[in-house]
């Protein structure tokens, strides 16, 4: 397709977009500037025109780059230099491809040399010229390292010493900060850590659940570094002895990102956690968390009844908001009056009451339910259970008629039970008013492009109790690594879930005050899968690993 070795201005007038006369004009008045550049800027044809006609001769898709989420994992694969020469971006990849922007693909050497120095087919997609030199700029910012961001920084740290100050926006420090924020979205983190170790700081991403280090700077950078990030997110500068809390906003590459910040004195200096929230992602449907069929109808069940009390339980990180919010994207129409009760509240939705815990100004989740219940709620939404007061309002606004969401902290779902009666509430209570409990954990989803399959030995599978049919041993996957996953092997994550419906039986064991052991039997034999046979089914299916099933149900 792109061997046809037609010029570009060729093309343009075979398509009539420009005539001879306007080439040639084109052409004198380029002062080093690209033809389509030219041609743009006397007024002769637009950039999407251009582009699209390009597109057209040569059988090539169009595409505008600039509300595409490009892979970073591509658009580093070459260096800036190669991709300012050539005027092409890698974009992503599709299978064994790799997908390439370029403002000329009549380019044919430049698509030859990307094949060699990267090594895959190469498949192209036409852009604007100015949208591709926005994007190769992005990245190669992206590209610089954190060394020469630090460097600049301990210079301006001797200047600010002296009383100098540079204009904000081009100070080193504001550089730094925003190549580490920038760089967590790019790499899809859940959070950022910035911690003071006693001769340098470390900054560590949290991605897919789990830690990796990303930079180590030096000492001298750690208070302009953490005054940086709680300037931006509200926080007293001036005090460095108690925890704080704040939040501030972006939007980068289209993305509307929040991040909920949070300071912590060591011995070392503060540390600054932040938790990067996308706001589109908690519009995610509920059929794309990862819940088999049999547990997603079992809870469906639950939260489209008029009231009772569903619970979601699992340690911090786990998805519990997530599974909450998904829930209310479905219950969240006119017809009804949705209030939560949140600390903080996360995300924003369109039309739901959402209200912010605020101990200090005397709002607490018990003295906020007791005024949400006198609103008119039909669905009640509360962030976390974490006391007497507040579950016993939940277990009675339940039996009152209304819908009820929380989250608790316990190993699996029969331990809710119990982990009430242990916190005071009446069992008798707690049977009528709980409706449906869920334990769930993370695990991070196999990368469909490096994925291996084998096949385990039947001593390992016993050894983890995996569910086997006699001594047939199945072909299962493991981590592999590539370009796409930043070679771990892993990409996105998927819940493991454990539904547990509470029955007659169930109940009754409730007010015999029966431990959790006796009540996870029965419910496994009304048809519950626990966490581990949740996981291992989707270790069948390719979608995990054994390895990582274990390492967060175990």
């Amino acid at each position: 397709m792109i061997g046809t070795g037609k010029k570009l201005g060729k093309i343009l007038i075979e398509s009539g977009l420009i005539s001879d006369e306007q080439l040639q004009k084109a052409i004198s008045s380029k002062n080093g500037k690209s033809l389509s550049r030219a041609l743009v800027d006397l007024g002769f044809a637009s950039e999407p025109d251009i582009a699209s006609v390009l597109a057209g001769s040569m059988s090539l898709p169009f595409l505008d780059i600039s509300n595409y989420e490009i892979n970073p994992g591509a658009a580093t694969i070459i260096s800036e230099e190669l991709a300012t020469r050539y005027m092409v971006l890698p974009i992503d990849f599709t299978e064994d491809k790799l997908i390439v922007a370029m403002a000329d693909p009549s380019n044919v050497f430049a698509v030859d040399d990307l094949r060699i120095v990267t090594g895959y087919d190469i498949s192209v997609v036409v852009c604007t010229e100015s949208d591709l030199l926005a994007a190769i700029g992005r990245f190669s910012r992206m590209e610089q390292t954190a060394e020469q961001v630090v460097e600049s920084v301990e210079d301006e740290t001797a200047e600010l010493a002296k009383g100098e100050e540079k204009d904000a926006e081009e100070a080193p420090v504001v550089k730094l900060v925003n190549l580490i924020v920038t760089g967590a979205v790019r790499d899809r983190a859940g959070d950022i850590l910035v911690e003071p170790q006693e001769n340098d700081v470390r900054v560590r991403y949290r991605i897919d659940g789990v830690l990796h280090e990303v930079m180590r700077a030096p000492k001298q950078i750690q208070a302009g570094v953490v005054a940086r990030l709680k300037i931006l997110s509200g926080i007293d500068i001036a005090e460095r002895r108690l925890p704080q809390d704040g939040r501030f906003g972006l939007t980068l590459d289209n993305k509307a990102v929040d991040f909920r910040v949070a300071t912590l004195p060591t011995i070392h200096g503060e540390k600054v956690v932040l938790r990067l929230l996308q706001r589109e992602s908690i519009m995610i449907n509920l059929d794309d968390l990862g819940f088999l069929e049999g547990s997603l109808n079992a809870f469906k069940s639950s939260f489209t009844k008029p009231y009772g009390a569903i619970l979601v339980t699992g340690p911090t990180g786990s998805g519990k908001t997530t599974t909450l919010y998904a829930v209310l994207n479905i219950l969240n129409v006119p017809e009804k009056n949705i209030i939560t009760l949140e600390d903080p509240v996360e995300y924003r939705l369109q039309g739901v009451n959402q209200v912010q815990v605020n101990p200090k100004a005397g709002l607490t989740f018990s003295t906020g339910l007791r005024s949400i219940l006198r609103n008119d709620p039909d669905i009640v939404m509360i962030g976390e259970i974490r006391d007497q007061e507040t579950a016993l309002i939940t277990v009675e606004s339940a039996l009152t008629g209304h819908l009820v969401l929380s989250t608790l902290h316990t190993n699996d779902a029969p331990g809710v039970v119990t982990r009430l009666t242990e916190m005071g509430i009446e069992p008798f209570l707690t049977s009528s008013a709980v409706d449906c409990v869920i334990a769930q954990r993370l695990a991070r989803k196999l990368c469909k492009s490096c994925k291996e399959s084998y096949t385990p030995s039947l001593k390992s599978l016993q050894d983890v109790g995996f569910p086997l049919t006699g001594n047939e041993v199945p072909t299962i996957f493991k981590a592999g690594g590539c370009s796409k996953c930043n070679n771990t092997g892993y990409k996105g994550r998927i819940g493991v879930y454990e539904v547990m419906l509470v029955s007659e039986s169930i109940e009754r064991l409730t007010v015999e005050r029966a431990t959790a052991e006796e009540i996870k039997k029965t419910a496994i034999s009304e048809g519950m899968k626990t966490l581990k046979t949740d996981g291992f089914e989707k270790v069948l299916r390719g979608a995990t690993s054994i390895e990582e099933v274990m390492r967060v149900i175990v």
